[in-house]
């Protein structure tokens, strides 16, 4: 066979090879759409490239006009579970600053005591602090066995805006039934699963 051949043959089964490898370890570094770490007693999550302030919500927002999101993070044994053995639920409210352009963000938990408000940060910053800010107490995480999160983010229909908010706070009956009905029309709807976890190598990589 003649030689300039056989180099190119070997040269393009290299090539191959190395392909292989590159996309091996593409596929070990792939980052997971959602994540979870423990913080002192608590679960939270991130979404890396979860991003949910953009189109007609980001447009209302740049009108002048305040919305909100209502999520729930859900601790379950099986993946995909309609009903989680531990969850945590809360509303955040959102409005944005067109002279700063930072938007302001208020959470209410499911739990009093739980109202929090921050302002000055970017839109990406402003989504962090969102899903940062749903999280579980780890004693209700299973220690024993391994367990799937669930992200469940969905925009706030107007409509039900009466039902949730009233002058003594946040109804959270009236908030857990939203979680249990399906997405009306046109409603924005992020839902995100991820697992299975270990406590034992969340702890770890806590302290690592």
């Amino acid at each position: 066979m003649n030689k300039s051949v056989t180099r190119r043959a070997s040269v393009a089964a290299l090539a191959a090879g190395t392909l292989i490898c590159v996309c091996s370890v593409l596929a070990v570094v792939q980052v997971s759409p959602l994540q979870a770490h423990l913080d002192g007693d608590f679960l939270h999550i991130s979404a890396p490239r979860l991003n949910f302030l953009n189109g007609k919500a980001l447009e209302r927002l740049k009108d002048g006009v305040s919305i909100a999101f209502v999520g729930q993070l859900s601790i379950s044994s099986i993946p995909n579970a309609v009903v989680g053995d531990a969850r945590s639920i809360a509303r955040f409210a959102l409005s944005y600053d067109i002279w700063e352009e930072r938007f302001s963000v208020s959470r209410f938990g499911d739990r009093p005591g739980q109202h929090r408000s921050i302002s000055h940060l970017s839109a990406q910053a402003a989504e962090s602090w969102c899903l940062d800010n749903l999280m579980v107490d780890r004693s209700l995480v299973p220690a024993d066995r391994p367990f799937y999160v669930q992200l469940d983010l969905r925009a706030d229909d107007p409509r039900d805006q009466l039902g949730i908010v009233g002058d003594t706070g946040i109804n959270i009956t009236r908030l857990i039934e939203i979680f249990s009905r399906p997405v009306k029309s046109n409603q924005q709807r992020w839902l995100l699963n991820a697992g299975p976890f270990k406590l034992a190598d969340l702890r770890k990589a806590s302290h690592g």
